[in-house]
């Protein structure tokens, strides 16, 4: 049995109700409970929350809500790690076995169902404790600097100023819309990032973090031309 967990708290500060806000349609999380449910590898999607509206809606979208996550698990400081830990404890103490467990970002309306899938198999190639979503950066990391304090810009990896961008090692980050884990993985609340766990490269223009409204608008403008494409297409 494969259950994908949607963490989805209510008390987002940036964008005021973030999780549920209109995106294209649909709820911002419809569109995550969509893609699980195109999938087709969930025996259970549910979606962890404190939000009484929050619930509600993901029911409506056909999502299961069978706890409130805890108060401690709710606020700016808890974890992607811990709450969905939380989940996977809250079904072992009821008995109920699964093979993997995926966790799918609420605020993921890029996401496909095809990579889904190649996150499982990516999963299952090895002894992977978990597997997940990544890009690469669009430029390369070992090229950047920072603001001085006195003022004027210093290199962080300075080694790299006489290097050739093409010779530059590649630098991977987090995509920020899956990560498939083994049942011990997230019961042990072991690090994601970490050597135990394999990447899934997602092309870059289908990724966007949403944290502001800039990274929203931008978001909205990926995924209209995504549809547009593929109406176009069909």
């Amino acid at each position: 049995m494969n259950i994908a967990v949607i963490p989805a708290r209510g008390g987002s500060k940036r964008i005021p109700r973030k999780n549920i806000k209109p995106f294209c349609g649909r709820p911002m999380i419809a569109w995550s409970i969509l893609a699980a449910q195109q999938s087709g590898l969930f025996q259970r999607i549910i979606v962890s929350t404190d939000d009484p509206e929050i619930a509600e809606l993901a029911r409506a979208y056909g999502a299961e809500t069978p706890f409130v996550r805890p108060p401690e698990l709710s606020d700016d400081h808890a974890g992607t790690t811990e709450v969905v830990a939380h989940a996977a404890q809250w079904l072992n103490q009821r008995g109920v076995a699964f093979d993997a467990l995926c966790c799918i970002y609420a605020t993921a309306p890029l996401l496909h169902p095809a990579d889904l899938s190649r996150g499982l198999e990516a999963l299952q190639s090895g002894n992977w404790a978990y597997a997940f979503s990544v890009s690469e950066f669009a430029s390369s990391v070992f090229r950047a600097f920072q603001a001085l304090p006195e003022g004027g810009l210093g290199m962080l990896f300075p080694e790299h100023f006489p290097t050739r961008s093409q010779d530059l090692p590649s630098a991977l980050h987090d995509a920020a819309q899956f990560y498939w884990g083994r049942p011990d993985a997230w019961l042990q609340q072991l690090r994601i990032f970490d050597a135990h766990s394999t990447p899934v490269l997602l092309p870059r223009w289908r990724v966007q973090d949403i944290d502001d409204m800039d990274d929203w608008v931008r978001a909205e403008l990926i995924f209209k031309a995504i549809q547009a494409q593929a109406g176009a297409q069909a």
